[in-house]
Formats: C-alpha cells, sequence, structure tokens
C-alpha cells in the first residue's frame, strides 16, 4: 500500500464512520463499482482505533466526568454510565449470534443500496422528533430502543450514528445530547470490533509496513474529529436532515445502475 492510498483510505474511514451515511455501506458499494476495499485487517483495526481515539479527544470532557463520578459513586453519572451499558448489549448480541446470517448481506451490494434509502428516511425524521425532544439522557426503555437501532446498523448502508440518533431523539433526547450518547456509545462498539480483529494484525503489520499504517491512523482520527464537528454544526444549524438527500442520491443512482448493469446486483 503506498503512502497516499493510505491516506485516501484512512479520511474515507474517519468520515463516514461518523456522518450519517454508512462507512459499511460505501465499502460495499465502492467494492461492488470499482473493486475497492480495505487492504486487509491491519489497516482495518488500524483506522477502527483511529476513529476511536476521535471520539475519546472530542468528548475527553465528558469521559472525564463520568469516569471521576463512577469512582466516587456520583448517582447520575452512574445512571448515565448504566445505560450506556444497556445499549451496548443489543449490537453485543447481535454481532455474537447473528454474524453468519448477516456476513451474506455484504456480498449484496443491492441491500445495502437500499438501506441508505431506509437511512435517509431515518436521517430525516430527526427533523421532526428533535422538535419536542427535551430530555437530557434517555430513560431505559430509550437506551434498549437505541441499542436495537445500532444493532440493525450492523446491515451495510445503516448509518450507526443516524439511527442511534434517531432512536434517541424519538425517545425524547435533545439532539445535542443525543448525539453525545450516540458517540459516546460508539465506544464500546468500535473497541470491540477492533478486539475481535486484533489477533491477526501483528502477522499482518508485516505485510503493509508501519509507515502506511501510521498515516492511515493519523488520516483516520483527523477526518473522524472533523467528522464529529461537522455532525454537531449541523445539528446546531438545524440542517442536519440534508444529509438525507445524500442518501437517497447515492442510494438510488446505485439502484438505477443496477437495474441498468446486471453485474452490479450481487
Amino acid at each position: 500500500m503506498s503512502l497516499l492510498e493510505a491516506v485516501i483510505l484512512g479520511v474515507l474511514q474517519g468520515l463516514t464512520e461518523f456522518l450519517p451515511v454508512s462507512s459499511s455501506g460505501h465499502l460495499v458499494l465502492g467494492q461492488a463499482l470499482f473493486g475497492v476495499g480495505l487492504p486487509g485487517v491491519a489497516f482495518e483495526v488500524t483506522v477502527h482505533v483511529a476513529t476511536l481515539c476521535a471520539v475519546c479527544w472530542v468528548y475527553r470532557g465528558r469521559l472525564a466526568v463520568l469516569f471521576r463520578g463512577a469512582c466516587s459513586r456520583d448517582r447520575d453519572c452512574l445512571v448515565y454510565v448504566g445505560l450506556l451499558a444497556v445499549a451496548t448489549v443489543p449490537a453485543a448480541l447481535a454481532g455474537a449470534g447473528l454474524r453468519g446470517a448477516i456476513e451474506p448481506v455484504f456480498e449484496r451490494p443491492v441491500i445495502a443500496a437500499a438501506l441508505l434509502l431506509l437511512t435517509g428516511i431515518l436521517v430525516w425524521s430527526i427533523r421532526h422528533f428533535s422538535g419536542g425532544a427535551t430530555r437530557g439522557r434517555p430513560t431505559l426503555a430509550g437506551a434498549v430502543a437505541i441499542g436495537v437501532a445500532q444493532a440493525i446498523a450492523i446491515l451495510p448502508g445503516i448509518s450507526r450514528s443516524g439511527s442511534t440518533l434517531a432512536a434517541a431523539t424519538a425517545a425524547g433526547v435533545e439532539p445535542r445530547r443525543a448525539a453525545e450518547f450516540s458517540f459516546l456509545l460508539s465506544i464500546p462498539a468500535i473497541a470491540g470490533a477492533a478486539a475481535l480483529q486484533a489477533p491477526a494484525l501483528v502477522e499482518a503489520v508485516a505485510t503493509l509496513g508501519s509507515v502506511p499504517l501510521a498515516a492511515g491512523f493519523l488520516a483516520s482520527a483527523l477526518s473522524g474529529v472533523l467528522a464529529i464537528r461537522i455532525f454537531l454544526r449541523m445539528l446546531e444549524l438545524r440542517v442536519f436532515h440534508r444529509f438525507a438527500w445524500y442518501c437517497w442520491i447515492a442510494g438510488g443512482a446505485y439502484l438505477a445502475a443496477a437495474a441498468a448493469w446486471p453485474a452490479l446486483r450481487g
């Protein structure tokens, strides 16, 4: 892998991991259209850890408050951490128990494209849910709903950030607080995915080289921070729903192309 390829793939991973456009969906469609995919498990683990670092950096203050509060047995912090734990369970169960059933979907780009259309609907719905959303954190039932949304987002084409934000605002959580909960919830999800792939990392490093991996890591981390900032800024400006148009155009264009060229159907 060249240095330029590592930087480009790192930037794409960092941006699509957090913006509501589905990084896995883009990977599936990119593979079908151009034969482009991530070059091995080493790079995939590297950029996942980089995006994990991006979340931790942006929310370092909130994480410090939660850590200190949990250590001092502060009730609000303990409840919040507990809600994050509850919301993590559905995706963990789905990833462990349905892996065999989910993997074939990654070979069907038309499904990923169709699910991008659904992501557009979810993102657009946030515009309507956020008007009456005033809670600072979800209820227990809300945390379960957010967790289910994250579990469904294992499917390519469903955005994790978009689906969890839609579920959180539908549960009455104020949009900025909903985004915070969604991004903090991504920490165990990303860490778990990286941990599952980590055993193969050491053997694969020799193949790619440390310099491209380092470049990909830095590019992914920096673009991940930028993506989170854009995400939050668009929420503040009340234009977040415009991401829906991208999802609809991208998904619709691929489905139209697949209708014309059967080879794209997978």
